[in-house]
């Protein structure tokens, strides 16, 4: 009786061990942001923000995209394992009662030979191919305030090669047609591809570099080259991109960024530079055009639609200037100003976009 008690709680034993060796834990993760922003217009504030109004002035408290989620793997064979992650924005400054919004969910497999494949919603490989060249990311002063394409797509299927040569990989990003009907575009696929060299976190490598391609997803057609390097305590980075409308044939030119940033004594001094030609960013350029050219009715946009396909020469440009500092491993103070500036032409009419000087201090924590 007590060797088969004994054999019963070895087996048992193995079993957990065995198990346990197999599958990674979920990991619950999350990130609170918070800022304290004033602005001249509100064209450059995060969606939701209470009592933002664009055209208006204030200082606001913002929510910087704050999350939960929860991620894991749990190995299948020898060389495949099942991965997943289930994400959540969290809003805690909009008046509204969306608490929650999605954000990157996906179900997939992974191997070291084949690569990995994801189902789900996931940012795509082109918005991905930023790196992390944006020295301002997930705030008012994010470069998708100029730059279109920095979509998170639904009913997709995502593909990462393994490194390839040691070198490059290969990355797609496909939306299952039958899902996406209506997305804003007639064309029967909508894809996203992009090749990488480096690390984007410059640690690996000191260096990163990627070009990739757009195809209908956001209602657009582009291509971007995105390139960064690290010498010492500098780090210095520029991205490239043409823009073309699948909506109106007028709207199409080139966005770009340069930006350097330095380490002192561990505070990031950051200054960003960027300029857009092609009018279509739904941020700043489309925030402030709709309060140039209202409709007349709140729910009809079909005023503002006639006027965007007559809109030419379009120019936008800002400048960004900031710093950050790690106070412990999970907890980062940050500050920016931000200045935007604009013009277009409208039936032979050349019209000033508002202008937006944003002054931000926030407050970032990870766990």
């Amino acid at each position: 009786m007590k060797k088969t008690l004994i054999s019963a709680s070895v087996a048992s034993v193995l079993t957990l061990a065995s198990f346990g060796a197999l599958a990674e834990s979920p990991s619950f993760y999350g990130r609170l942001d918070l800022s304290v922003t004033n602005s001249d217009t509100s064209t450059t504030l995060q969606g939701g923000t209470n009592g933002a109004t664009v055209g208006e002035s204030g200082t606001y408290l913002e929510n910087n995209f704050s999350h939960i989620g929860v991620k894991g793997s749990e190995s299948l064979t020898s060389n495949i394992d099942v991965i997943y992650q289930m994400e959540f924005q969290v809003e805690n400054t909009s008046g509204n009662s969306d608490t929650f919004k999605s954000r990157n969910t996906f179900l997939g497999l992974k191997s070291a030979n084949l690569g990995t494949v994801l189902v789900g919603r996931n940012d795509t490989v082109f918005k991905q191919a930023e790196g992390g060249i944006d020295a301002f990311g997930n705030t008012n002063a994010d470069i998708d305030r100029l730059v279109a394409g920095q979509t998170r797509a639904a009913d997709g299927i995502w593909y990462y090669s393994p490194k390839i040569a040691d070198l490059v990989t290969l990355n797609a990003t496909y939306l299952m047609t039958d899902n996406n009907q209506g997305a804003g575009t007639d064309s029967d696929s909508q894809y996203a591809l992009s090749a990488t060299l480096g690390d984007k976190k410059l640690k690996a490598q000191n260096y990163y570099v990627a070009g990739a391609y757009n195809k209908g997803i956001g209602s657009i057609d582009a291509y971007r080259a995105v390139a960064q390097v690290k010498f010492g305590d500098f780090k210095i980075g520029g991205l490239f991109q043409n823009t073309e409308s699948n909506k109106y044939d007028n709207l199409e030119g080139n966005t770009y960024f340069v930006n350097a940033v330095y380490n002192l004594n561990g505070v990031n001094l950051k200054v960003q530079y960027g300029v857009d030609e092609s009018g279509l960013s739904s941020k700043y350029f489309g925030n402030s055009f709709a309060y140039k050219n209202p409709n007349d009715s709140d729910t009809d946009v079909n005023e503002t639609n006639a006027l965007l396909a007559t809109v030419s020469d379009v120019n936008v440009q800002n400048i960004t200037i900031g710093a950050d500092y790690k106070i412990s491993k999970s907890t980062m103070v940050y500050g920016h100003y931000a200045m935007y500036k604009g013009d277009y032409t409208i039936a032979s009419n050349k019209k000033d976009l508002e202008d937006d000087s944003v002054f931000t201090i926030g407050m970032r924590y990870n766990f």
